[in-house]
């Protein structure tokens, strides 16, 4: 059974922000790492529309090596886009969701194949409700952003999460690494 990975950047006070976070070349690389792992990602429509700068270095590369791979690996990696408002992707990789996400993850996951990765802070809170996230990679940002939407926002039950390895980046940025935990 495929694993769903709970991947997103967030700040030191806990606001999810893709673009407040200080990405370097180590962090460029780590993510394409592991959308080269993985089989598909799912978004929606925000964080989607965010991802589309990518494709703009595919077009004109930086020349920074880091960034340009990682603009490969995201436009290679299969994506579905939840959007009630989105009518195209425009990009070849993409494609927009026509059920909902819980039926969405539960094929893919009996589904053969690599990981199912959810980047997008809607999505985790939706499959955090349904107990369907199998690992939360949370990147923590060295930056207090002050403001922003914070990732476990509307989480009524408690949840208890075991912290299975850490990866420490040069930038001061720290991954944790949770597999939810089962309380009896």
């Amino acid at each position: 059974m495929r694993k769903v990975i709970a991947g997103i950047n967030m700040t030191l006070d806990g606001f999810c922000d893709h673009t407040a976070g200080i990405p370097d070349e180590e962090i460029h690389h780590h993510y394409a790492d592991l959308l080269n792992n993985a089989g598909v990602i799912l978004y929606g429509r925000i964080t989607y529309q965010l991802m589309q700068f990518w494709q703009t270095l595919l077009k004109s590369p930086s020349g920074e090596k880091s960034m340009d791979d990682f603009a490969v690996a995201i436009d290679k990696i299969p994506k579905i886009v939840f959007s009630n408002t989105l009518k195209d992707t425009a990009w070849d990789s993409a494609a927009l969701a026509n059920r909902t996400v819980e039926e969405v993850v539960l094929e893919l996951k009996q589904q053969s194949g690599k990981d199912i990765l959810v980047g997008s802070r809607s999505l985790i809170i939706q499959l955090m409700k349904l107990n369907l996230i199998d690992e939360y990679q949370l990147c923590v940002h060295p930056v207090v952003a002050g403001s922003g939407l914070p990732l476990f926002e509307n989480i009524n039950d408690r949840t208890v999460l075991k912290l299975i390895k850490t990866k420490t980046f040069s930038g001061g940025a720290v991954t944790l690494y949770y597999e939810p935990t089962k309380i009896d």
